[in-house]
């Protein structure tokens, strides 16, 4: 089982899931999606998920259950394969464009979809062509 070298789980998961869970909820994240979080953070340095552990307002950027506002039974955030993250040094489309201007065989060769036109990064590992982008 893969675990984050830069992320607790506490930022990944809801703070219901936390609760219930607490380390064990790993297991409900796709690898995939974990290394990818690691190789975004080394690459670009500091970067939010969910923030609610401080009293931030971001608890739905990663996993989403069926109590989050925005859960949808077949978003990749409901099957633990999405994350939207927020840069501290870098705005979301500069690096849209170089995780698609990189090569196949890169260090994001894992990302499958990336979200287009919004002010996050929406990344997520589905099984798909890479890279499929799409607009809200």
């Amino acid at each position: 089982m893969y675990k984050c070298k830069h992320f607790q789980i506490h930022e990944l998961v809801p703070k219901s899931v936390f609760k219930k869970r607490g380390e064990k909820a790993w297991q409900l994240l796709d690898d995939r999606l974990l290394i990818t979080l690691d190789r975004l953070r080394e690459k670009f340095g500091s970067m939010t998920v969910n923030n609610y552990y401080w009293q931030g307002d971001r608890e739905w950027s990663g996993l989403r259950t069926s109590d989050s506002p925005y859960y949808s039974p077949f978003s990749q955030h409901s099957f633990g394969r999405a994350a939207d993250c927020l840069f501290q040094d870098h705005d979301a489309e500069s690096i849209r464009q170089q995780i698609l201007a990189a090569p196949r065989q890169h260090e994001f060769e894992l990302i499958g979809s990336i979200e287009l036109d919004v002010s996050w990064l929406h990344f997520d590992v589905r099984n798909c062509d890479r890279i499929m982008t799409y607009k809200p």
